[in-house]
C-alpha cells in the first residue's frame, strides 16, 4: 500500500525495479573423509615452543586452504593411511579449499587402536598381564623381560626384576604385603600390570602383541548426520560439491568382508550426493586389480547413478610417511579430485576433467593398453594412462549412468552448478505476489544468468536461443498451479559435450586438374 502523504514536501521513494542477478555456485568445493595422523587444534607452549592439542577435530568437518594448514591440525603422512596422500596430490594438482572429517587420528590419544598386550607364564597358568599404555604403534614394539633376582652368591632371593621400555625395576614380588614390591603396585611408564595371581613369573622374553588399529567398519565411514560424523555430518555443509573417501580402501586385503564394506561405503557416498542433489562422488577401484579384473569389480558394485565416476588403476607416488619406502601406491581420487579444480579454475566446469596431467604420479599399478581400456570405458570406468612424451593422463571422462543424457562427468556437474546457483539465486521469489508482473522479473533473471553460462562456452549453440530457453508464462502455471502456492519455472539447457572420439577420414585425392 503506498504511504499516505500528510504535508507538502518532496518525498524520496526507492522502488525495487531492477535486476537480481544470479551469481554462479562454487563448483569444486571437496570434503575428504578418511583416517589421518592427528585431529585437533594445536597450541604452543611459550617456554619448550612444543605443540599440545587443545580442541579435538576428531569427526569434526574441518575446513583447510593448504597443506600447511592441513599439517597443523591433522599432522603430516602416516602408514596405513591413504587421506595425507590424497590432500596433498589435491593441492598439488590445483586443489582449493576443501574439508576434513577425520575418523581416526592414529598417533593421538583416541584413535579406535587396541593396546598391545603379554601375558607373563608361571609354572602353571599366567603369572600377570602386561597392557601397553599407548595404544597405537609404539605398543607393538614394546617387550617385557623378566630375570630372577640372586644375590652376591648367586642364590634366588624370591625375588624377580622386570624390564620394559627401556625402564627396569629390581626386587618385585608376588606378595601384596611387600608394598612398593609387589608386583601389582609396580609403576612403569610405558606399561600397566592387571591380572595378577600368586604363581611366581618364569623367566623370558614376553613381546607385547594383539595391539594396532583394527580395520574401520563401514559405519565408521558413513557416521551419523544428527551427531554430524563421518559421512553423514557433511549434510550440513551446503558449500560442498566433490565427496571422496579414498581410506575406505585401507585395510583391503581381497575378501569377501572387505569387497562388502567398500560397496557400502561407496553406495552411501553415491546416495548422499544424490539425495543432496548438488554433490558429485569420486570413487576408487580396489588395488592390485588387472583389466579383466576391474571390469568384474564394475560389475560387482553395479553402480548406475550420473552422480559418481570410478578411478582405475591406482597410482604409485613418492611415500613421505618414513615407512623406510621411497614409494607406494594409492587410490588416485584425491589427485584427480584436484584435477576437477584445475580445470574448473582454467577451464571451467564445462570442461570434461580428462586429457589432463595427474601431478605427483610417478607411474601406474599397472599400464593399460587401448584394447584394454575398449573393454573398460564403455562401462563408466575412467582410466589414468601413460603415454610416451605426454606423462600420465586422466584418460576417461564418464559417469556411472547408464542414460546417455548424462554420461559425461562434465554435463552433471554443470546442471549441479546451475541448479544450485538457481536455488539460492531464486529465494527472492518465496512468498512475492504470483502474477505475471513476477513471472517477467523472473524470466529476466534467469534468462540474464543463464546468458553468463552460455558465454563461459558451457552450452551450445552460436547465440541465445539456440542453446537454452527459459518458460514462465500461463501455460506452465494456470490457475489450479497458482491455487496451490506453486510457480513453476522452466528453463531448458543445450549442454557443450566432450568430442570424446576424434574421427579423422582420410581419402586418395588424385588433385584439382585431374579428369572426372
Amino acid at each position: 500500500m503506498a504511504v499516505t502523504y500528510l504535508s507538502p514536501g518532496v518525498y524520496v521513494e526507492e522502488v525495487d525495479k531492477g535486476t537480481k542477478p544470479i551469481e554462479v555456485a562454487g563448483a569444486s568445493m571437496a570434503a575428504f573423509v578418511g583416517i589421518t595422523a592427528e585431529a585437533s587444534v594445536k597450541g604452543i607452549n611459550p617456554e619448550t615452543g612444543q605443540r599440545y592439542p587443545i580442541e579435538s577435530r576428531l569427526n569434526k568437518a574441518t575446513l583447510v586452504t593448504n597443506w600447511t594448514q592441513y599439517t597443523n591440525i591433522f599432522g603430516d603422512f602416516v602408514s596405513g593411511a591413504f587421506l595425507p596422500d590424497a590432500v596433498y596430490g589435491y593441492f598439488a594438482n590445483g586443489g582449493g579449499p576443501c574439508y576434513i572429517t577425520s575418523v581416526r587420528a592414529i598417533t593421538e590419544g583416541d584413535t579406535g587402536a587396541k593396546a598391545a598386550e603379554a601375558s607373563v607364564a608361571a609354572a602353571k597358568g599366567d603369572s600377570f598381564k602386561v597392557v601397553a599404555n599407548t595404544a597405537g604403534p609404539g605398543g607393538n614394539n614394546l617387550t617385557v623381560v623378566i630375570t630372577e633376582d640372586k644375590d652376591k652368591d648367586g642364590k634366588p632371593t624370591g625375588t624377580f626384576s622386570m624390564a620394559v621400555g627401556g625402564e627396569a625395576k629390581s626386587g618385585l614380588s608376588m606378595k601384596k604385603t611387600d608394598g612398593d614390591n609387589y608386583i601389582g603396585n609396580a609403576s612403569f611408564a610405558a606399561v600397566s600390570v592387571s591380572n595378577v595371581s600368586a604363581n611366581p613369573p618364569v623367566e623370558g622374553s614376553y613381546p607385547l602383541s594383539g595391539g594396532g588399529i583394527p580395520p574401520l567398519t563401514a559405519k565408521d565411514f558413513i557416521g551419523d548426520a544428527a551427531a554430524r560424523t563421518g559421512l553423514g555430518g557433511l549434510e550440513a555443509l551446503d558449500d560442498v560439491r566433490l565427496v571422496l573417501c579414498p581410506d575406505v580402501m585401507a585395510g583391503y586385503d581381497g575378501s569377501e568382508a572387505a569387497k562388502e564394506r567398500v560397496k557400502s561405503v561407496q553406495t552411501a557416498m553415491i546416495t548422499h550426493c544424490e539425495l543432496m542433489r548438488y554433490r558429485f562422488a569420486v570413487l576408487d577401484t580396489p588395488p592390485g586389480l588387472n583389466a579383466q579384473q576391474a571390469k568384474e569389480w564394475r560389475m560387482y558394485v553395479n553402480f548406475d547413478t550420473s552422480y559418481a565416476a570410478l578411478y582405475y588403476p591406482w597410482i604409485k607416488v613418492a611415500d613421505l610417511s618414513g615407512s623406510g619406502s621411497t614409494t607406494k601406491f594409492i587410490p588416485p581420487s584425491g589427485h584427480m579430485v584436484g584435477v576437477y579444480n584445475r580445470v574448473d579454475g582454467t577451464r571451467g566446469v564445462h570442461k570434461a576433467p580428462a586429457n589432463e596431467i595427474v601431478r605427483g604420479a610417478i607411474d601406474l599399478e599397472i599400464k593399460l593398453s587401448r584394447g584394454e581400456q575398449d573393454t573398460l570405458n564403455p562401462i563408466g570406468v575412467n582410466c589414468i594412462r601413460e603415454f610416451p612424451g605426454r606423462g600420465i593422463r586422466a584418460w576417461g571422462a564418464r559417469t556411472l549412468s547408464s542414460d546417455g543424457s548424462w554420461r559425461y562427468i562434465n554435463v552433471r556437474r554443470l546442471f549441479i552448478v546451475v541448479s544450485a546457483s538457481l536455488d539460492v539465486g531464486l529465494q527472492w521469489v518465496v512468498f512475492e505476489p504470483n502474477d505475471r508482473t513476477l513471472w517477467a522479473k523472473v524470466r529476466r533473471d534467469v534468462n540474464a544468468f543463464l546468458r553468463i553460462i552460455w558465454r563461459s562456452g558451457a552450452l551450445f549453440g552460436s547465440s541465445p536461443d539456440e542453446a537454452f530457453y527459459v518458460k514462465v508464462d500461463d501455460e506452465n502455471n494456470p490457475p489450479e498451479v497458482r491455487d496451490l502456492g506453486q510457480l513453476i519455472i522452466e528453463a531448458g539447457l543445450c549442454p557443450v559435450k566432450p568430442a570424446e572420439f576424434v574421427i579423422l577420414r582420410l581419402s586418395q585425392w588424385a588433385g584439382p586438374n585431374a579428369e572426372a
